[in-house]
């Protein structure tokens, strides 16, 4: 679903067979929760389907560690900036390689672009679009036609006077009717900055992705990808950083996936209930069926964390699992024509439903009731080794893309002895 027409498209690449492909990163003063992990994941299915496909993919996934936030994390740690957000981004990646989460192409760090936001604010500068005030660097997004257009807002509701908005980010799914920052000039005492052409300081938070995207894939990309959060000036931002300079659309396709919520309610930590993956993983869940459950709910709707969701996911995954181990296991010699005829839809089923919006629950049914017709046919001795072989083979293809099923795979403990 494209956010920016509000439709499902067909995707077309900007060059045949390559796809440029930006995902926000974490924010780097806080560890990522699962629900931060859920966004990851679901992107992640996106890279991996787009190379099943056979697309050659340039993924980026940005840590923006230059921000308010991290500042006064790292301060009143009293740490470095650097110390902290490496701890955090070292954590990120370990957490990433646990749920079989791929590696971006491009790691960028905002720290080591700045030379990069500083071109992007010159650029802005020359061309009006941004202005000094009081030693810092504004953008004006009443310079920018259609500006909002991925929200989708109403400029109408615009102030006439005119409003500096001088943090990095503000709390809440709001949007700030004025000026934003783009740099932040030095002032005394400041923890971190960076002497360069614009003077001494540092880039804000809101043009740090858009240096970063620009460095590494150019001003104009095939997809950019976030949480729901984002619609909310974040990448209407970016959008107008970038085309300003450009004055060319930025990104076709933008993808933008729902909360998760904890029992219900949405996960924060005024409510004690923040969920991170060693919780799960102390309860005895694997990283599969923790995958599992946050790939299953579609990505664009909210998915809500509970005991019982955990455990009905969990267990769909172990049936699954033990479906494929006996039909593995298949050492029939026949070649049986219905066998035939369903494992020659086995690639059309899984890929239809991944081509209608990353579908992954309709392609794990679908695949679901195929193989118990299959376990039928085995079970009265109507399934050949041979096409058992071509069963697994192809189901080891998908599982290059879901990381879940890994037929052969040994049975978790925790689900095994439950049921």
């Amino acid at each position: 679903m494209n956010t920016l027409t509000d439709s499902k498209e067909a995707f077309r690449p900007l060059e045949k067979g390559k796809v440029k492909l930006f995902t926000c990163g974490p924010s780097t003063y806080q560890r990522a929760h699962l629900g931060n992990f859920r966004t990851f994941l679901y992107e992640d299915i996106l890279q991996r389907y787009l190379k099943y496909l056979g697309y050659d993919v340039t993924r980026v996934l940005v840590f923006t560690d230059v921000e308010d936030k991290a500042i006064e994390q790292a301060r009143a740690e009293g740490k470095s900036l650097r110390e902290l957000t490496d701890g955090i981004g070292e954590r990120f990646h370990n957490d990433a390689e646990v749920l079989h989460i791929q590696d971006p192409t491009h790691n960028p760090r905002a720290s080591e672009t700045v030379d990069q936001s500083v071109e992007v604010i010159r650029r802005l500068l020359e061309g009006g679009y941004a202005y000094w005030h009081e030693g810092d660097v504004y953008y004006d997004p009443l310079k920018f036609d259609d500006f909002g257009k991925l929200y989708g807002l109403d400029m109408s509701r615009w102030p006439d006077k005119k409003i500096h908005f001088k943090k990095d980010t503000y709390p809440g799914m709001r949007w700030n009717l004025g000026d934003f920052i783009l740099w932040h000039g030095y002032r005394e005492g400041d923890l971190v900055s960076w002497e360069t052409e614009l003077g001494r300081g540092r880039p804000s938070w809101n043009v740090q992705d858009a240096a970063m995207a620009t460095k590494y894939l150019g001003y104009r990309i095939d997809i950019a990808c976030g949480g729901i959060d984002n619609l909310y000036r974040h990448h209407d931002y970016t959008i107008a950083i970038v085309e300003a300079i450009s004055g060319e659309r930025y990104a076709n396709y933008w993808l933008h996936g729902e909360h998760l919520l904890v029992d219900g309610g949405k996960m924060s930590k005024s409510k004690g209930n923040v969920v991170y993956l060693d919780h799960l993983l102390d309860q005895g869940y694997s990283p599969e069926e923790i995958r599992f459950f946050l790939i299953y709910g579609h990505y664009r709707d909210s998915l809500n964390l509970t005991e019982g969701n955990l455990e009905r996911a969990a267990g769909r995954l172990c049936r699954f699992k033990r479906m494929v181990a006996e039909i593995r296991d298949s050492c029939g010699s026949g070649e049986d024509r219905e066998a035939e005829q369903i494992i020659s839809g086995l690639d059309e089923e899984f890929e239809s439903h991944l081509n209608d919006d990353l579908d992954v629950e309709g392609a794990f049914h679908g695949l679901l009731e195929r193989l118990k017709e299959l376990l039928k046919l085995h079970r009265r001795g109507k399934l050949g080794r041979e096409q058992s072989r071509r069963i697994i083979e192809k189901l080891e293809a998908y599982d290059e893309v879901l990381q879940v099923v890994s037929p052969g795979c040994p049975q978790p403990a925790r689900v095994a002895s439950r049921e």
